[in-house]
């Protein structure tokens, strides 16, 4: 199968270009940098006139909720709902039930995987407090990560134990994506919220008690341990300005101290030092470097606390979205190399798990349909440039994770493409929305960013509408 995607401007690498791409089977066959399209045979042609072209999104972080929560989302509709949004590859967490926290359980959600999902997949490893013996029986070249819970969070798969923290950052082999909050801090809050506002605080209490000290606390204890123990961490769904501090703080006592050489100083030293890791972590050999990465999510940049007042519980999620300004220096943090990896933080729930406040509505918001678009609406409002967004969502995550052949539009690499169009107004309605749980905090919203193509493996998925439901994707592959 030979196709030409023609006449596009191609965004990759920090540019964006004219030209036109040659997708040959499952991988990209040729990058031809002219405006006019090239000659010969295919056996598919798409004219990219006005669209942009971007290499597919990866998504770091999602909730899939299969097995044990398929009343919620499962692998299959949500993977259908991100190839509507151009997302070509996720990595799913293991908060599920059973959690994903044995080898057995990890393997059973491959299977499942294999069957149902529409693009490509991969699952993280969770940590507990008593499994990190397993570490290194976990094969690295099938998943991006380990998961740590270092604050209670859905699931209920929360790491409390000194000890057990200390094990898992001494002996992981592979990047550590952390949630940070801690539960004394949270606990604490709750009870002080109950006893001034009733059981079940409002929804606009929530950044009060997941606040910017449970947060901050538990980043600065995960970042100690990363330089203590020469770990890779990756802080997921950061919120606050103040945890950026650590982000920053960290860099600058790299700099600051050229006798530590066990310290990768910059994001793009870290990426293109990955033929020495990949072989270090293949011989199990002690850890050489230590280094602090950080995601934002799209909900965290693109609503604040504010928005409690019209949307309620629907974007109520764990940490909790937070200040005008925590969002504005999120947003800054996105240029100047402080956030490396936007994710969503997908986590579909029944839109009755969704009624009441603070203390009983369940959180989490379905976003990776609309996460490409919604990102694209603050490349409008001039938050980022376009080059930046396919950095933090096709590149970065695609080094920080050491993704094989896949984030970037390379000859020889997977054929995963997004294709989008600037001007093609739309409408979120029920009928659109293709996560199981049939709701989102965007629904009215009205976008003028369009996803209209998603190749995955060079196979064309989503055309303007049209579905294949009988495409599944393949099994990531890393370092």
């Amino acid at each position: 199968m030979k196709t030409l995607i023609s006449h596009a401007t191609i965004v990759n690498e920090g540019r964006s270009f004219q030209g036109s791409l040659i997708i040959e089977d499952d991988r990209i066959a040729d990058i031809i940098e002219n405006p006019s399209a090239p000659q010969g045979q295919f056996d598919q042609t798409v004219d990219a006139t006005g669209c942009f072209v971007f290499p597919g999104i990866i998504d770091d972080h999602v909730h899939f909720r299969e097995p044990g929560l398929t009343q919620k989302a499962d692998i299959e509709s949500e993977s259908r709902a991100a190839a509507f949004g151009g997302i070509t590859s996720y990595f799913d967490m293991p908060n599920t039930v059973p959690q994903t926290t044995s080898l057995e359980t990890l393997n059973e959600k491959f299977l499942l995987a294999q069957r149902s999902s529409h693009v490509n997949y991969s699952f993280f490893f969770g940590a507990t407090n008593g499994n990190a013996h397993l570490f290194p029986l976990l094969d690295i070249h099938r998943i991006p990560g380990i998961k740590l819970f270092m604050g209670s969070s859905t699931g209920n798969m929360l790491v409390d134990k000194k000890a057990a923290l200390e094990e898992i950052f001494r002996t992981s082999p592979l990047p550590i994506m952390a949630h940070c909050e801690d539960t004394g801090i949270i606990n604490r809050n709750m009870t002080e919220a109950k006893a001034r506002y009733g059981d079940d605080p409002a929804v606009i209490h929530h950044p009060e008690i997941r606040s910017e000290e449970a947060c901050y606390e538990s980043s600065r204890l995960a970042v100690e341990l990363a330089k203590k123990y020469h770990a890779r961490l990756h802080i997921a769904h950061l919120t606050t300005a103040k945890e950026l501090e650590l982000l920053d703080s960290q860099r600058d006592s790299v700099k600051g101290n050229h006798k530590v050489q066990s310290y990768v100083t910059s994001f793009h030293d870290f990426c293109h030092d990955s033929a020495n890791r990949a072989s270090t972590m293949a011989l199990a050999a002690p850890k050489v470097q230590s280094y602090v990465t950080a995601e934002a999510t799209v909900s965290h940049l693109y609503f604040c606390d504010e928005d409690y007042a019209t949307l309620g519980t629907l974007i109520k999620c764990n940490p909790a979205i937070k200040t005008k300004a925590d969002r504005a220096a999120l947003r800054q943090a996105l240029t100047d190399g402080r956030i490396a990896v936007i994710g969503t933080d997908h986590a579909p729930h029944q839109l009755s798990d969704k009624q009441g406040g603070a203390a009983k509505a369940t959180s989490g918001m379905p976003m990776i349909q609309f996460s490409l678009v919604t990102m694209l609406e603050l490349v409008d409002a001039g938050v980022l440039s376009v080059e930046r967004l396919v950095e933090l969502m096709c590149h970065h995550p695609a080094q920080l994770f050491e993704v094989r052949e896949r984030g970037f539009i390379r000859k020889g690499y997977k054929a995963d493409i997004v294709i989008v169009s600037p001007d093609a107004p739309w409408t979120v309605t029920e009928d659109i929305i293709q996560s199981k749980c049939q709701w989102s905090p965007m629904l009215g919203h009205t976008y003028h960013w369009k996803v209209q193509h998603t190749f995955c493996n060079g196979h064309h998925l989503y055309n303007q509408g049209v579905f294949d439901a009988h495409y599944h994707g393949e099994e990531l592959s890393f370092r």
